[in-house]
């Protein structure tokens, strides 16, 4: 399995009624052994330029475990799908997941450091003054 990332843009129209449609593709996803890790709604956004004669779309955003046969699969059912205007699958750059953790891992490391050495000082100071 391997991991992906998918943007998904609906029909502006369905903004009030957004289930059916989230459901259809969800049901798309699972029936492609899809392993859903994360989702997002980014909401409603001004496209950039106009698709299908719409100015605005629903953005959501998945993060998915997808077997290798799946992304033809799942592309050729949302070509089809009349509720998406457009959408993005791509995989996941794993050196890039790689890299963000380990950067987040040393800026906690660097904050408990800066935390540590301020409480030090602190107590330093509070020693200095009652003498």
């Amino acid at each position: 399995m391997r991991n992906y990332e998918l943007m998904v843009v609906f029909h502006p129209d369905l903004e009030m009624n957004i289930d059916p449609a989230l459901g259809k593709v969800k049901q798309i996803l699972k029936a492609n052994k899809a392993n859903i890790t994360n989702e997002e709604v980014d909401g409603k956004k001004h496209l950039a330029y106009k698709i299908k004669n719409q100015d605005f779309g629903l953005y959501y955003y998945f993060d998915l475990e997808l077997p290798p046969e799946a992304p033809a699969k799942i592309s050729s059912a949302f070509n089809i799908a009349d509720e998406i205007i457009r959408y993005l699958l791509v995989t996941t750059d794993e050196r890039k997941a790689k890299m963000a953790a380990k950067r987040a891992e040393q800026a906690t490391k660097a904050t408990k450091e800066a935390t540590d050495v301020s409480e030090a000082e602190a107590t330093t100071n509070n020693n200095e003054e009652e003498k």
